[in-house]
């Protein structure tokens, strides 16, 4: 079972999601439910829901980037050491993921806007997974794994 702690850390977020804890328990419910993966096991991660300035800052300090960004993925594990801990323990910590609401594009269309909020967490909880896309293929496989996750939502 996936759960997923929700930090907002900026007020707009809830223009676009009264409450972004219950929307992510949703759609967690209907992933937990399709997804047999990991039934045994209970996989936490934060999602911090932030703006450009706070995601700057945490883009700047842990990558040297100097810019503003969608999201930001920070795995506690590489993926062969996550697959150990799956066997081995109940619970495990994945990581953390952060969200900027001013680089979601769909703000004006309700619909619109949650498909991409969604891709974008989905996106994150893949990488606290291990997956990484630095090679066309790594990209075909994150992006397979994303469509997967992304129907099962629904």
């Amino acid at each position: 079972m996936i759960k997923i702690n929700v930090i907002l850390n900026n007020i707009s977020w809830t223009k676009y999601l009264k409450n972004p804890s219950s929307f992510i328990d949703q759609k967690l419910r209907s992933l937990n439910k399709k997804n047999i993966s990991y039934k045994k096991n209970i996989l936490v991660c934060s999602l911090l829901l932030s703006g450009t300035k706070e995601i700057k800052k945490l883009n700047k300090k842990f990558r040297n980037k100097d810019k503003s960004t969608d999201i930001l993925s920070f795995p506690f594990y590489k993926s062969d050491e996550l697959k150990k801990k799956i066997k081995k323990e109940k619970e495990i910590y994945l990581g953390d993921i952060i969200i900027n609401l001013n680089k979601i594009k769909s703000k004006n269309n309700k619909s619109k806007f949650y498909e991409e909020f969604n891709k974008l967490w989905v996106h994150g909880l893949i990488h606290l997974f291990g997956n990484k896309h630095y090679k066309e293929k790594d990209f075909k496989i994150m992006n397979k794994l994303e469509k997967k996750y992304l129907k099962h939502l629904n």
